[in-house]
């Protein structure tokens, strides 16, 4: 899960973007384009010491599917939060066909590679607990845990959360 809301913060990470701020429905949208590539990557970290049968490992799921299909409608809105939080011009480069697979796919290996080989069936657990729901859900149930983690490190708590600028709850 950490790994996940890390792809999201890393999608959204450009210089001087503090100052600006994703509503949840975009944050949501960037962890759904993030999440096929980080479920596939957590795969195969987690190979050797996960079942065959287990969702992280089997790469030709309905469930990878379901993720992929909510990637592919969530891009628009994920590209457009992107934008919001860079520059205007980044627009352009992100409308080549080529702009999500490279993104997605040099984000996914650096956010897994933080995983402690002896979590992985922990996330198996985990992932096979949402796989039921929608992967619209899915990602909500990820950026509200961002939201919780950033309000608990706000009080002092020593928590190591992604820095991606949510905007408040409720603003558009």
């Amino acid at each position: 899960m950490r790994a996940l809301i890390a792809a999201v913060a890393l999608l959204a990470s450009p210089a001087g973007a503090q100052t600006r701020c994703i509503t949840t429905p975009e944050a949501e949208a960037m962890t759904l384009v993030a999440m096929p590539d980080i479920i596939q990557q957590t795969g195969i970290i987690c190979a050797a010491r996960l079942p065959a049968s287990s969702l992280l490992r089997r790469t030709d799921s309905d469930f990878l599917a379901r993720y992929q299909v909510a990637a592919d409608r969530a891009w628009s809105s994920a590209r457009a939060a992107i934008v919001k939080l860079s520059d205007p011009m980044i627009d352009s480069l992100l409308q080549s066909d080529f702009a999500r697979p490279l993104l997605t796919a040099a984000l996914a290996p650096v956010l897994v590679g933080r995983i402690n080989p002896a979590d992985c069936a922990t996330i198996d657990r985990f992932v096979t607990q949402l796989a039921p729901l929608p992967p619209q859900n899915t990602a909500g149930v990820i950026v509200t845990t961002l939201r919780y983690f950033k309000a608990e490190k706000a009080k002092g708590k020593a928590i190591a959360v992604p820095d991606l600028p949510l905007c408040p709850e409720g603003a558009r």
